[in-house]
């Protein structure tokens, strides 16, 4: 989408064309043509027994999702934390009637979100998704929740011990759930709007091209984006998620994740 003022790119794309998108990505663009908002949610996939839940990630970050493109929008002046704490509170009332919104494993989803005024730009980044801030001069911040990375491989053995210990927990990550009180333990600030030349947040399924096969670091990313387009970096990730599906011994984790990325240039 091309107009005078900004440039704005969405790709997502499922891990596998027969299964559904966890992810959720939207810009929003107020009818005033000043500002702007991003949101990118990346669903958790749930364990086998469903989570205690009826309903499917995909259902819960469209919810969510669709939630918090409305507000960022139309509420230009609440935080970006308390927006996400009414979207949660908004989504979890839709279905805790139905569901044991308890269970460690109920819908969740990491969260990005950025907006944008004549004098701001305003963040949030929850859980490893990650938001990429160009500057005017061409030099990248990536903008991480970085607690995740941070735990040692011991506590991220198995999905249980992971469960029981570190998910929602002190001393562990946190992800957006049914408690909107998550949102409060976001990664969250604001810079100047003439600090900032661009934006592009991605889920971890297209960070990949940086965190997991190293082509190159995060300003090479950015750079990607913007000269060849969002599509081409999901596609190198598939060429070498592809590549690597040969590797021996094999990598661990997903040999293919879902992949999205929203680049805006303010």
């Amino acid at each position: 989408m091309q107009t005078d003022r900004m440039r704005t790119e969405l790709v997502s794309e499922p891990s596998d064309p027969g299964h559904p998108n966890e992810d959720f990505a939207s810009v929003g663009l107020p009818a005033s043509g000043q500002g702007g908002s991003l949101v990118v949610l990346d669903g958790v996939t749930p364990p086998g027994d469903g989570g205690g839940c009826l309903h499917s990630v995909p259902w819960f970050t469209a919810r969510l999702g669709g939630a918090l493109t409305e507000l960022t929008v139309s509420l230009p002046d609440v935080p970006l934390a308390e927006l996400l704490s009414r979207a949660l509170t908004r989504t979890a009332g839709s279905h805790a009637a139905t569901c044991d919104l308890s269970h460690p494993r109920t819908p969740q989803a990491t969260v990005v979100l950025a907006r944008w005024s004549p004098a701001s730009v305003e963040y949030l980044v929850l859980s490893d998704s990650v938001l990429l801030v160009e500057s005017p001069d061409g030099a990248v911040t990536a903008l991480l929740d970085d607690r995740l990375a941070r735990l040692p491989r011991t506590a991220l053995a198995t999905d249980a011990l992971v469960d029981a210990t570190v998910r929602n927990r002190e001393g562990g990550f946190f992800t957006a759930a049914a408690d909107p009180s998550v949102a409060a333990r976001a990664v969250t600030g604001a810079l100047p709007r003439g600090e900032v030349r661009a934006l592009a947040a991605l889920t971890d399924g297209a960070a990949r091209w940086v965190e997991r096969f190293h082509e190159g670091g995060w300003a090479d990313c950015l750079a990607l984006v913007r000269e060849e387009g969002a599509r081409s970096l999901v596609n190198r990730v598939r060429a070498l998620e592809r590549a690597d599906a040969d590797r021996l011994p094999p990598r661990r984790g997903k040999t293919h994740d879902d992949a999205t990325v929203v680049y805006a240039e303010l």
